[in-house]
C-alpha cells in the first residue's frame, strides 16, 4: 500500500461548524439504513458495536441513517425511533461508544412519507397519488403543521441522549425530499408550487429544531442535487434550495442525489462515473458559505483528496467503502492508500446490491465480516426475512 505524500494534513484538518462544534477531520461515514434496531425503535448491542468500530477507525463523523421521528412512517422496521417510547439508557450506551476518539455521532432524522414500509401503515406523502401500482394518501395541512414539532422533539431526545448533532433527511426520495420534488408534491397550498413554497416546511423544521436544541448544537441537512427522475427536482432547483438553506441556521449541507419513485423514468440529469456530485458542489459553493459535504461514488483516497482540494467541498462522505473497510479512515488519514475491494456480482437482481451491503453491515456489527459469504439472492432473502420478522413487534409497540 503506497504512501501519498502531502495530503495527510488536508484530510486531518479539523473544521469548526457555524455553531462552534469541531469535527476533527474531513471524513464522514454517511447515513445508511443499517436496520439493526430491535423492532421497537431502540438500539441493539450489534448496532452499538457497529458505530463503535467506525469511531475507533478514526472517522470524524458518523451519521446513523433513517432515525425516525414518527413510528407510523418508517423506512423499515429495523429503524431507530426517537420519541416517547425511546429507551434513553440504550441510546446513551450507543452514543457513548460511537463517539470514542472524539468522533461525532449524529442521528439522521427521517420520515419516509410515501415510501414508508407499507406493511406497517397506509403510506402518506405531500400529495395523494396513484400511478400504476403505486398509491399513497396526501397529507392534510394539519398533518404538515405537526412536522416541525416531531422533528424538534426527536432532536431534543438526540441531544439529551448524547448524540453530538442531528441531520435532517431531505434527500433520496423520503418525505422532505418528496416535498421538494414536483413528482411527489402537487399541492396548491403554501407548501406546493414554487421551489420556495416546496422548501417551506423544511425551513420551518430547521427553525423549530434550532429553537429547541439551542445555537451550539449541530444541525445538518442532506439534500439531493437532483432526483435524477423526469419531472423531479432538477439541479437548477437544488441550487435554489442551497440558497434558501444559506439563510437558515444549518451547520452542514450534505449533497447527494437520486430518488426512488415507482414507475418514473430516469432523467438526463444522471450522475457521472466516479465521484458523482463534486461538480454540483462547485456550483453550490457560490450559493452558500455553510460547510458542504459531498457523498456518492468515492472509492479512492486520491478522489477524496482531489474533492477537498477543490476548495468547494469541506467534507467527503463515504458509505459502502466503510462497510468493506471499517478502518479505512484510519489508513487514509495516516497516508496509507488502501483500496476497498468492491465486489463484482455475476447477476443483477432488483434490490440485491442494497440487501447485500445491508447484510454485510450486520456481519461487521457482529465482528463476523470474515465469515460473510452471501450471493445476491441469499442476501435479499435474509434482508426481507429480517424485516418481516419485526412487523408484529413494531405494531405491538407503536399501535
Amino acid at each position: 500500500m503506497a504512501q501519498i505524500l502531502g495530503s495527510n494534513d488536508l484530510l486531518n484538518t479539523p473544521l469548526t461548524l457555524p455553531c462552534g462544534a469541531i469535527i476533527k477531520n474531513r471524513l464522514i461515514k454517511s447515513a445508511m439504513s443499517d436496520s439493526l434496531a430491535d423492532g421497537e425503535g431502540n438500539p441493539t448491542d450489534s448496532q452499538v458495536r457497529l458505530y463503535e468500530r467506525w469511531a475507533d477507525g478514526e472517522v470524524g463523523l458518523s451519521i446513523i441513517g433513517e432515525v425516525q421521528v414518527d413510528p407510523k412512517y418508517p423506512e423499515a422496521p429495523g429503524n431507530l425511533v426517537l420519541g416517547s417510547h425511546s429507551n434513553h439508557k440504550a441510546l446513551q450506551l450507543l452514543t457513548s461508544r460511537a463517539s470514542v476518539k472524539n468522533a461525532h455521532i449524529w442521528a439522521q432524522l427521517g420520515h419516509a412519507g410515501a415510501l414508508a414500509y407499507q406493511p406497517l401503515n397506509q403510506v402518506k406523502g405531500p400529495s395523494a397519488l396513484k400511478i400504476g401500482e403505486f398509491e399513497c394518501l396526501g397529507m392534510s395541512e394539519h398533518d404538515v403543521s405537526l412536522l416541525p414539532d416531531k422533528y424538534a422533539k426527536a432532536a431534543e431526545i438526540a441531544r439529551d441522549t448524547g448524540f453530538t448533532g442531528v441531520q435532517i433527511h431531505a434527500g433520496h426520495g423520503f418525505l422532505l425530499s418528496q416535498f421538494l420534488s414536483p413528482l411527489f408534491n402537487r399541492r396548491t397550498d403554501q407548501y406546493g408550487g414554487s421551489i420556495e413554497a416546496r422548501s417551506r416546511i423544511i425551513v420551518e423544521i430547521i427553525n423549530k429544531v434550532r429553537l429547541t436544541v439551542g445555537r451550539t448544537f449541530p444541525i445538518g441537512i442532506k439534500i439531493n442535487s437532483s432526483d435524477q427522475l423526469e419531472g423531479g427536482l432538477t439541479q437548477e432547483e437544488a441550487l435554489e434550495v442551497v440558497h434558501i438553506l444559506d439563510q437558515t441556521s444549518i451547520d452542514l449541507i450534505e449533497l447527494s442525489g437520486g430518488s426512488y419513485f415507482p414507475g418514473a423514468t430516469s432523467s438526463s440529469d444522471k450522475a457521472s462515473s466516479g465521484p458523482y456530485f463534486v461538480d454540483f458542489a462547485i456550483k453550490a459553493r457560490s450559493m452558500t458559505t455553510i460547510p458542504l459535504a459531498v457523498t456518492g461514488g468515492f472509492k479512492t483516497r486520491a478522489q477524496v483528496f482531489n474533492a477537498l482540494s477543490s476548495n468547494s467541498v469541506d467534507f467527503v462522505g463515504l458509505g459502502r467503502a466503510f462497510i468493506l473497510e471499517p478502518r479505512l479512515a484510519q489508513d487514509w488519514l495516516h497516508g496509507i492508500d488502501r483500496l476497498p475491494k468492491f465486489p463484482r456480482f455475476t447477476s443483477s437482481l432488483p434490490g440485491g446490491v442494497t440487501a447485500w451491503y445491508s447484510m454485510a453491515l450486520a456481519a461487521i456489527a457482529n465482528d463476523k465480516e470474515s465469515e460473510f459469504e452471501l450471493d445476491l439472492a441469499s442476501a435479499i432473502q435474509a434482508y426481507d426475512t429480517r424485516d418481516r420478522g419485526r412487523i408484529n413487534v413494531w405494531l405491538a409497540k407503536f399501535q
